[in-house]
């Protein structure tokens, strides 16, 4: 602890922000690699085949909120079990924890048997879309029991500073989904050609191989904690509620997405079939440049936090000032590709013409926001670390549900397809003007006065 401590508040900022993100980065692009691969392959089927997977995703990403959030809940109450050397409440964390896993996972078994229906046919009257959609739903959601436990295994290693076995568990399921997808999708090697349930096969398989992954490192490496079957039966409900005061509040803002893509899928579905896989292609497509920005973040917040509590304001602002350079950058080479190359980007998923002509002018009006959107989830960085995470959730609202959603409906009574697209670009101006405001009170109030 001393050494991270030393590292924290000794070692050159830029060096150590690229020091603590970069295996976060990586593990971050190496999950959105396998976004696009498995919508690419998939895309090699039908244009149904893609637009069915993407209206399955508002789905994904809850059952991912789900499970990213009752870790975050874990990771909290466990770190300040262990740092106040109270270990029966650390391996208490760890067991209940467990047993919420579980209970996320029946909740979405039930969802996969009752719900991927109506879901998938609220959003699409086209046949064999909703056909696909459900097929590829209901396998990802009831056999998400992989994709619960090994979030909840990473979060375990995380908590006691095993990143990089963390890390190793998340990679691990990534390559192997990536492997089999053409293998399942095409009945490659001897294998049945499944189709689109061939990719939620293979991603479902991929989770489950990283949960026991996760679960053998928990248990031969991570030393400091103690499971028992026992503990895990007979929960605490303060331990429950400590979880979930924590957890509830991220699982809401990550389900804002969900919301948010749902009710775009809605927006496009009066347009054709088309406009949807568009969506679906640019979502793939910007979590290669959004996804790392993300691990920077992850990497950041804890150098603020440190340096906050030393009451270090030059290394914070340094730190904040080299975070925001690097994210807009990163952002800007993101622009400048989807600007110059939309034709490569959109082949990369067996585009039709159609597809090709709906999704040239898309992606170029969407990027124009990509810089806007790093200097946001900068600055939002700065609201986590000092624990003014309600102010992440406003400018998640404002920028998702409040602007985004009400623009995107209004531009669709135009009748133009094209224009719905503007609805990104004018969301992320008044977010990064939300950000902006919140972030000078904080400043003014925290950090200006150290």
């Amino acid at each position: 602890m001393s050494a991270r401590e030393n590292k924290m508040g000794v070692m050159p900022v830029k060096k150590l922000i690229v020091n603590m993100a970069l295996p976060m980065m990586i593990s971050m692009l190496v999950q959105a690699l396998y976004n696009i691969v498995d919508s690419a392959f998939v895309s090699k089927l039908s244009e149904e085949a893609l637009t069915a997977v993407t209206l399955a995703f508002p789905m994904q990403n809850l059952m991912i909120a789900f499970g990213s959030g009752t870790g975050v809940g874990i990771n909290a109450l466990l770190s300040k079990a262990l740092g106040e050397k109270e270990f029966d409440r650390s391996d208490a964390a760890a067991n209940t924890g467990l047993l919420l896993t579980f209970f996320n996972y029946l909740l979405f078994l039930l969802l996969g048997l009752f719900a991927a229906g109506p879901f998938i046919r609220s959003q699409t009257g086209v046949e064999q879309i909703q056909t696909y959609g459900v097929q590829y739903l209901e396998i990802v959601c009831c056999i998400s029991v992989g994709l619960f436990f090994q979030m909840t295994f990473e979060r375990l290693l995380q908590s006691t500073g095993r990143t990089m076995l963390s890390m190793a568990s998340q990679l691990t399921g990534a390559v192997i989904n990536i492997i089999l997808d053409p293998i399942m999708i095409f009945g490659l090697l001897g294998c049945p050609a499944f189709g689109v349930a061939g990719a939620a096969y293979a991603t479902v398989i991929g989770q489950l191989i990283g949960a026991a992954i996760g679960l053998t490192l928990n248990l031969k490496k991570n030393t400091e904690l103690h499971f028992s079957m026992r503990s895990i039966l007979h929960p605490s409900s303060r331990v429950i509620k400590q979880i979930y005061f924590v957890g509830v509040p991220s699982i809401m803002m990550m389900s804002i997405g969900s919301v948010m893509t749902y009710l775009f899928n809605l927006i496009l579905g009066a347009f054709s079939a088309t406009a949807q896989a568009v969506f679906g292609v640019y979502f793939k497509l910007q979590s290669f440049f959004f996804m790392p920005i993300f691990g920077l973040n992850n990497g950041l917040i804890p150098v603020l936090a440190y340096n906050y509590g030393a009451r270090n304001k030059k290394r914070i602002e340094d730190a904040l000032r080299f975070a925001l350079t690097l994210a807009v950058s990163i952002m800007i080479v993101g622009t400048v590709i989807f600007e110059s190359v939309p034709d490569v980007l959109l082949g990369i998923f067996d585009a039709s013409e159609q597809l090709r002509e709906m999704g040239r002018p898309a992606l170029r009006i969407i990027a124009i926001h990509f810089p806007l959107a790093g200097a946001s989830i900068a600055l939002g960085s700065v609201f986590q670390a000092f624990s003014k995470s309600t102010y992440s959730l406003i400018i998640s609202v404002a920028r998702q549900l409040v602007v985004l959603i009400p623009v995107a409906w209004l531009l669709s009574l135009t009748g133009v397809v094209t224009n719905v697209w503007w609805a990104f670009p004018i969301a992320e101006v008044v977010s990064l003007l939300i950000s902006i405001f919140l972030f000078r009170k904080l400043y003014n109030a925290v950090v200006k006065p150290l």
